[in-house]
């Protein structure tokens, strides 16, 4: 590494290094904001404090074909210049922790960030800060990269620029850490904690010199009136585990629905556009990111109806928005729902019990941080961020308890959090973490045994027992006479006919052959080997061209995957240090 070279304390790089990857994200956070209100103005006319008020006044049609034609835009945008053809999150991040070292590509960054402010802007019901986050973790693994660090390096500078991006995002310092920690990077180690604690707070500073230094919603403070509250806190932490299931659900449902739409991929976003205008047309608040009308759930301007249409319509629209491909993220638009869900919730409560209730404000502020907490799997960070959105402090302790219950309620009849299944569906699994990453960079075609023992498939019985006794693998693999694959013998397959020479020309191999025996591809990599030993029980496993052609090449031995495995190992924990 060049950089080691000149400086050989790890902290000491990481930490001056931490310093630019928090300016530039916290720039980056400042243009995609900027950007989000520039289109947000051209094709909306307000920007994202007052898009409400703005959208009312609008003419009918242009609500309902902006998002539509600004959809269709975005679609020919991602489907032509990003990477993979796909919008980028913070499912991405996660994965370029886990599984690529910290290595991400810097132009589909941009091109996330891009499409994303578009989305937004054109009144798409996601939210700004996911993309900031992939954003910033872009810059932080583009730098890694440029400087040819290691890989606990890269992932710890990754970890910087989300953590920076949090933190201007949400003018959030505390959170911000905590989030790059608990959600991206998946440890606390005392070895990337300075550096990103670094490049949160320059991401803030960068943020309030820009903007100021305000909390998100200006509300009045609330606290809790008595211990006796708590049973209704966990009721409501129960209700927002439940709608973040809903809402999660309602996404993947969407996702899967928009994929049966005839018509190409890139027209897919103006059709979920247009469904999305039809929604504003009644309910405008699902618009955008939903800041203004959070603000107004906040301070009480919502009534009970209006807040439960807004909880089933604001999932609806971010549902349609992420099914049909357009770019942005998921916080935010939790933050609305669970602030609907709580305002209507404590509404009911405080007609129940109006001398125990500490009034319906209080209980929107609980209902963001449960089920954002629930719909990110990150109640820690969610906690802190709710606290340092709204600088009421009071509530904290009931913020918590509601966000433990929404997490347990969602991981008990879920099992994971919407980053998790949305890199599942991508056929990720993250379980393994780097050890995964490792098997899956190995092909089977650089560990095949080449000089199998085979046979063909009309070899007689005497050949077989033969061949059998001379074998040090104590198996036979069967060829047809194009040198496809028919199947194995071993001694227990001839049976009786072992020691029976009266059937020494009347049995051949095809007549004792295990047929369809357990095979793998050429270029399968050394994760799918694994699986397939593992599920045989075999020692020895066929190793085929294709599964179309099915040539036999040689075999792989369990013990070779394993050896494989293990001097990988050795060799990534040599680079690490």
């Amino acid at each position: 590494m060049r950089l080691r070279r000149i400086i050989r304390n790890d902290q000491l790089i990481l930490s001056i290094l931490a310093v630019f990857v928090g300016a530039v994200a916290g720039g980056g956070v400042i243009l995609i904001r900027e950007g989000i209100d520039l289109v947000q103005g051209v094709f909306l006319g307000g920007t994202s404090e007052n898009l409400i008020v703005h959208v009312k006044s609008l003419p009918w049609w242009q609500i309902l074909f902006a998002p539509a034609v600004g959809g269709l835009l975005i679609g020919i945008f991602i489907y032509y210049v990003i990477p993979g053809r796909k919008p980028r999150g913070i499912a991405q991040v996660i994965e370029a922790s886990a599984l690529r070292g910290g290595r991400m590509n810097l132009r589909a960054g941009i091109g996330a960030a891009i499409a994303s402010a578009a989305s937004i802007g054109v009144g798409g019901a996601v939210g700004r800060e996911g993309p900031a986050v992939h954003l910033g973790a872009t810059f932080g693994a583009w730098f890694a990269q440029r400087l040819h660090l290691t890989r606990s390096l890269s992932r710890a500078l990754l970890g910087c620029g989300a953590a920076a991006a949090v933190a201007a995002s949400f003018n959030a310092p505390i959170a911000g850490a905590l989030f790059a920690h608990e959600v991206v990077v998946g440890h606390f180690a005392m070895s990337a904690f300075a550096p990103i604690v670094i490049a949160s707070v320059v991401g803030t500073i960068v943020s309030r010199v820009y903007f100021g230094d305000f909390p998100a919603f200006s509300i009045s403070e609330h606290s809790l009136n008595s211990f006796l509250e708590f049973p209704a806190v966990i009721g409501l932490g129960i209700a927002s585990g439940v709608i973040a299931i809903l809402f999660m659900r309602s996404a993947m449902l969407t996702e899967d629905l928009m994929q049966k739409v005839p018509g190409p991929q890139w027209a897919k976003p103006a059709f979920g556009g247009f469904l999305l205008g039809a929604i504003a047309l009644v309910f405008p608040q699902v618009l955008g990111v939903g800041y203004d009308a959070t603000d107004l759930a906040l301070n009480l301007e919502l009534s009970i109806s209006l807040l439960i249409a807004l909880v089933a319509m604001k999932i609806l629209a971010t549902s349609i928005c992420i099914g049909s491909g357009w770019g942005g993220g998921v916080f935010t638009p939790a933050l609305m729902i669970g602030a609907m869900l709580g305002g209507a919730y404590g509404i009911i409560v405080t007609d129940i019990s109006p001398e125990l209730s500490s009034g319906p404000g209080a209980y929107t502020i609980i209902g963001m941080g449960a089920v954002a907490a629930a719909v990110l799997g990150a109640p820690i960070s969610t906690t802190l961020i709710v606290f340092e959105l709204t600088d009421d402090y009071p509530l904290t302790i009931a913020v918590m308890l509601a966000v433990v219950i929404s997490n347990v309620v969602s991981q008990q009849f879920l099992g994971k959090s919407f980053f998790n299944w949305q890199l599942e569906r991508a056929g990720l699994d993250l379980k393994g973490g780097f050890e995964t990453a490792l098997l899956r960079s190995i092909r089977v075609h650089k560990l095949v045994n080449r000089d199998s023992e085979t046979v063909g498939v009309g070899a007689l019985l005497q050949e077989l027992r033969s061949k059998l006794q001379a074998s040090e693998t104590g198996e036979l693999f069967v060829l047809k006479e194009n040198g496809e694959l028919f199947g194995t013998i071993t001694l227990a397959d001839l049976s009786d006919a072992a020691f029976d020479h009266e059937v020494d020309n009347l049995i051949n191999a095809g007549d004792v052959a295990r047929v369809h025996p357990p095979i793998l591809d050429l270029f399968d990599d050394l994760e799918t080997a694994n699986k397939v030993i593992r599920d045989s029980g075999e020692h020895y496993i066929a190793v085929v061209e294709n599964h179309e052609t099915m040539k036999f090449i040689g075999t792989l031995h369990e013990t070779e995957v394993m050896s494989a495995y293990n001097k990988a190992l050795v060799a990534a924990r040599h680079e690490e240090h």
